[in-house]
Formats: C-alpha cells, structure tokens, sequence
C-alpha cells in the first residue's frame, strides 16, 4: 500500500529525528558542551552576560567560578527589567512571553521569561519527538488521522507592557503553534485560551465530544476532571464509547501514580500512555521506552543541566556538578541554564539517575514538597509510591491528597495528617491507615526509625475529604486548570489547615 504525500514526510521526519535523539544519546557530553558553549556565546553582550563577563568563560570550571546559582526571588530584579521590556538584559533582543506560574497554589506568582528560541528549540522540539518515539515504538499507528486534545490554561496582558503576554506555559505554546498544527488539535482557539476554567471546561467537553480524538495531552489532575465532564454529558460509561479512536495519553506536571486506577476505570484497555517531564522553565524529559518507567533527559534542548547532592542541599550547600559526574540512585536538586536567560537557576525539582547510558531519570519531588518535622525527610516519591500500593490492596482508588505534620503537644511525639478526596474509599479506614503507614517505613529508612515504638512519630492519621474538596478550594483561590496542583506534601499545616475549613 502505497503512502500519502503526508505520510512519506512524516515517516521521513520521525527517522530523521530518531537517528538525531541516538547521537545524542550515544554521545551525551558532546551534546551538552554544544548547549554550553551556545548559550555563553549567545548571551555575551547582554546584561547579565557583562555582569558576570561571559566573553571570558570557556569552560564549565570558569563559569562555575564565576555565576552563582540562584533561586528565582535572588533571580527577580533582572526577571523585573525583562518584564519591563528591556532587551538584552539576561537574552538578546526583547522577551514577549512569560509563562506564569506558582508552583504550589500560594498567592505569590512566579513569571518565567520564554523567548522565541525556547519556544521553537525546546517546547516545539518535545512535542514533535513525543510523537517521534511514539510512532517509532509502534506501528501501524493512526494518531495522525484524527485531532488531538490538549488541555491548556490562558494568557493576559503584561501589566508593565501591553506588547508582553504573560500566561500559563500551555496556552503561550497554543498560541504560537502553526497553523497547520491548529488545524489538529481540539478544542478551537478561542475556547482554549478562555481564562474562566469552569466555563471552559464545558465549551472544551462539548466541542470535543463532536470531534475524532485520537490522542490527549494535559495533566492527570484536570484531564481527569474533563474526562468525567465529557463522559456526564454523553451518559458514557468508557471514554472509548465517545472516541473509539483514542489511543495515546501524553501527561506530564504531576506524578501519573496516583491516578492510575482511575484512569483504568474510564479510558480504554488499550490506550497507550507516554509520560514527560516538563515545567514553565522548559521542557526536560520524555518517556522514550514504554516499557520503562523513567525519562529520558532531553540533552539538546537548548538547557544546560547542572546537579547538587541533596545531602549538601540539605545542609545549605549549594555546590553543584555537572551531568558527567552524577552517581545512580543519588537524589539531586537540578540547576539549569537555558535559552531564555536563566542562569544557574534553582528550579525547586529533585531527580535521582536510574542510568547513564544514556542519562535516563526519576522526578523525585521538590525542593520544598517534604514533610522533616521530626527527622524522617518523606519525599514526595515515597509518598505517591506508598499511596499506589496502599490504593491497590485495599480496592480504592484515590483522586486527590496532600499531608502534613500534626505535633501532637508533648514536646516531641507527633505524627503525620493525611487529607485524601477518594473515588473509591476503602472498605476499612483503619485498615488503609495502617497499610499506608506500612508501605512507608518500607520505603523509607528514616520515617521507619521514627515509627520505632512510637516514640517520636505515631501511626499516620487519615482525613476522608469531601467529594469536589481540592477543586473547590483551588477555584477559590483563582488557580482552576492549566498547571496548577495540590500540594502533595508540605512541611507545615499552612495548606491543610485551610483545606480542613473547607472541609468542615
């Protein structure tokens, strides 16, 4: 059977790239020296270029010397000038686009400087080798035939200048994307970039139960919130009954774990998922085998990586190394420099190395996403890991959590507060608590010693949340959709605290 014009250049684009994503896989330093050496020569005559005298750095060692690593509030009073809309402060020319972002759903927003060369090199490129090593792993595949479904936030006027647009990462790249990109995505343009969430998820449902999706891309969180919407106004129990054509899942912005279950009861048996790993900053990891569960690290993207041991970030340290010098199965806060001007940033994710032929990674939490009131350093990782298996012995399936610590008065002992919005609770509240509570001293050394007798840590405690709890709460405080997200774990009683308000 002889190909369409469109699939003879499609085939000939996904083996291009293949052969291009082996190089750099095969030859990982080399790809990162040639980020490195792009972006100083790139960005010498800017600001932040003559500030830290860019034309005299050659190497890493030099440059390593010479740029500290900074958080984003050490990062701001340059971020403010380009928001401004200066030129040449931290990359050439003059930035339009700021993807806003909080990281968590604190009030405080954060703007991420997205130039033209990371919308095209980075955020462009991912998309396109997404579909690369998918259709590379699978043949006789469709999901061109039809549209994709993309889940994406929206996007407002600079308040500092009206010819900058600031807004959620996902609507800058709608924005900018091709026309004939456009023309096979759903829903429409204007229903995509609407900033009213929960009118948009309507319109985004009843125009998409019309069209033939073949593939879907968004977060687990809210494409679960649309997949339910979609399935209440046809009266489907499968989402397959409404695009039986569906075959792809593409998410990414939270780990997938904790919606596995759900996922299985409504989407088709069949479907197949690939996991990324991106943010505001740029794009840093795709799923590149299906039968794996780790990313690979996306080496010429336009993103310079650089790692500090979390035990010296821990301690205040902020000593990092490059990527020919990390060690397997060692947690590590990540340090980028890209192709927007960010320098040494501290981006707030940690990822341990599961190979480094080629660098292959897990997400492992934030910076900031832990519980260590009481010397048991619980990761994120630990914790969605201890849920999953907790979910799966006891026949439930959970659709939101977060916790927190709970001291109990004494002067020492306390324990940890679970907040769990179910979709299926288990037969056993008691049961679930002490499996939970199980599964995580398995898997963590330092929370196990702390359960010893009880002496310093009790037995967690669970909350059932209210049906609709995190959503309502997330719409009170403005942030429905686009990357927005719960807090899985937090070091204080800050968020729980509100969220047991809203569930009284």
């Amino acid at each position: 059977m002889l190909l369409s014009w469109s699939g003879v250049i499609i085939n000939w684009f996904i083996r291009k790239r293949i052969d291009q994503m082996a190089e750099v896989m095969d030859n990982p330093s080399a790809a990162q020296k040639d980020v490195f050496d792009y972006l100083i020569s790139t960005a010498k005559n800017t600001e932040w270029g003559s500030k830290y005298n860019f034309s005299e750095i050659h190497d890493y060692k030099a440059f390593q010397q010479a740029i500290p690593i900074s958080t984003y509030e050490e990062f701001c009073p340059f971020l403010e000038k380009v928001r401004a809309g200066e030129s040449d402060v931290l990359w050439p020319g003059k930035i339009n686009w700021f993807a806003k972002s909080s990281g968590t759903t604190s009030g405080k927003s954060k703007f991420i400087p997205v130039s033209e060369e990371a919308i095209i090199d980075c955020h462009f490129k991912s998309g396109k080798d997404l579909l690369a090593l998918y259709c590379n792993h699978f043949e006789n595949k469709e999901v061109f035939s039809g549209k994709t479904l993309v889940l994406g936030g929206s996007h407002e006027l600079n308040e500092y200048d009206q010819n900058i647009i600031q807004g959620d990462l996902s609507a800058i790249i709608i924005e900018n994307l091709p026309f004939w990109v456009q023309k096979r995505r759903s829903p429409s343009k204007s229903v995509a970039l609407m900033g009213e969430w929960e009118e948009k998820l309507n319109k985004m449902a009843e125009e998409a139960i019309h069209e033939d999706i073949r593939s879907i891309s968004g977060v687990p969180s809210w494409t679960s919130v649309l997949i339910r919407k979609v399935l209440s106004i046809t009266g489907a129990t499968n989402i397959k009954e409404v695009w039986p054509n569906l075959e792809l899942y593409m998410h990414g912005g939270v780990n997938f774990a904790p919606y596995v279950e759900e996922f299985k009861k409504y989407m088709p048996d069949d479907l197949q998922y690939l996991e990324t790993y991106n943010a505001s900053e740029g794009f840093f990891g795709i799923q590149d085998k299906p039968d794996r569960d780790d990313l690979l690290l996306l080496l010429d993207y336009g993103i310079f990586y650089e790692f500090i041991p979390m035990t010296s970030f821990k301690l205040g340290a902020k000593d990092a190394i490059p990527l020919e010098e990390v060690e397997l199965g060692v947690e590590y806060a990540m340090v980028i420099s890209t192709n927007s001007g960010l320098w040494r940033y501290l981006i707030g994710d940690t990822v341990s190395f599961t190979t480094n032929k080629p660098y292959r990674i897990k997400v492992t939490g934030r910076t900031k996403q832990y519980i260590n009131v009481f010397g048991e350093e619980l990761i994120v990782q630990n914790a969605e890991q201890a849920l999953m298996e907790t979910c799966k012995e006891t026949q439930s399936i959970v659709r939101e959590f977060t916790a927190a610590p709970l001291i109990l008065g004494d002067g020492a002992c306390g324990k940890h507060q679970w907040l769990i919005e179910f979709e299926k609770e288990p037969v056993d509240k008691n049961a679930f608590e002490k499996i939970l509570d199980q599964k995580l001293q398995s898997l963590n050394s330092d929370y196990e010693a702390k359960r010893h007798k009880s002496l310093v840590l009790q037995q967690l405690d669970l909350t059932y949340a209210k049906q609709g709890l995190f959503y309502n709460w997330l719409k009170s405080k403005g942030k429905l959709g686009g990357q927005n997200k719960v807090p899985r774990l937090v070091n204080n009683r800050s968020y729980i605290e509100e969220l047991l308000i809203f569930n009284s």
